[in-house]
């Protein structure tokens, strides 16, 4: 019999030194963008990794301030490589112009794209969030080791947020950078066709299987216990599979009728990333053959298997 997972419990209690270093590990600073909000939490998490010579993981959003902090932080130093979890904006946005600056070339897992192709009548509500433009000089595979400014990294696939999220786990230690994949202060957005809830679990699942035992998100504090963490996040989402089936079997046709029964007393303003989530479950369990779905021009239609 399989262990039962832990209570998923949110940590909210993360205070952002927004604008400051901050050492989280030896080599590694964390500088938070001024970009806090209902979706990013306390803000964007930049690291600066290295000592001699640095290397940026997830340089973050457009903004003045955070890109002059950063360069504050590197202090002058060589900056050997800019990478990228993915390409969302609250992470990508000042990677081009940092990288004409100093030069770094740009590490990621290549342009950001679709998790599938949009459907007749489908808009992509994430449209306006993702760097489509943005190319990189060094296309990170899953399961490849290199080394950013003297740290041993090694990159691990994780789409689902979106397609080409990569988490990164340095070498020799038991932490990982978790990107958006996994935070401690929320569970993560998945909005489809920017998104897949299949790939999500899938990399959950993949997840539990590696030694990491700390997390640094891209949002919000450290995560203990990485793997108990990660496995009641699985948990919750499969849980969240069975409540949308039988809210379907019990009479449940719209998206918005979901919402209602399964999250009634959510804050208007999380309601949309609500929504967008459980239409990504929608699109899972239909492909299992639990639910089905009639997309048209009004949005979905379910109705039991």
């Amino acid at each position: 019999m399989a262990d039962t997972p832990p209570a998923l419990v949110f940590d909210t209690t993360f205070v952002a030194e927004t604008g400051r270093p901050v050492e989280v590990l030896p080599g590694v600073v964390r500088v938070t963008a001024p970009n806090a909000g209902p979706y990013t939490f306390t803000g964007t998490n930049s690291f600066i990794l290295g000592r001699d010579s640095v290397a940026i993981l997830d340089p973050g959003p457009a903004d003045a301030s955070h890109r002059a902090a950063l360069l504050a932080a590197v202090g002058g130093r060589k900056v050997e490589a800019i990478l990228l979890t993915h390409t969302h904006k609250d992470h990508s946005a000042l990677a081009a112009s940092l990288r004409d600056e100093t030069g770094a070339p740009l590490w990621f897992a290549g342009p950001h794209r679709l998790s599938r192709k949009l459907r007749l009548f489908e808009v992509n509500t994430l449209a306006g969030a993702c760097d489509w433009d943005l190319e990189p000089d060094r296309t990170i595979v899953d399961g490849e080791s290199f080394k950013a400014a003297g740290l041993a990294l090694t990159a691990i696939a994780t789409p689902g947020h979106c397609a080409n999220h990569m988490c990164y786990a340095l070498a020799g230690t038991d932490w990982m950078f978790s990107g958006d994949h996994v935070m401690g202060w929320n569970s993560t957005l998945v909005a489809v066709p920017d998104g897949s809830m299949a790939d999500y679990l899938a990399s959950l699942g993949k997840l539990i299987a590696l030694p990491y035992a700390h997390y640094l998100p891209a949002h919000g504090g450290p995560i203990a216990d990485a793997n108990g963490y990660t496995r009641a996040l699985l948990a919750h989402r499969e849980l969240r599979n069975r409540q949308i089936a039988d809210a379907v079997a019990q009479g449940a046709r719209r998206i918005d009728q979901l919402l209602d029964r399964i999250y009634p007393t959510l804050p208007a303003k999380l309601r949309m990333a609500a929504a967008m989530t459980l239409r990504a479950h929608v699109e899972y369990l239909d492909a299992q053959g639990i639910i089905r779905v009639r997309n048209g021009m009004v949005g979905p239609t379910l109705s039991p298997a």
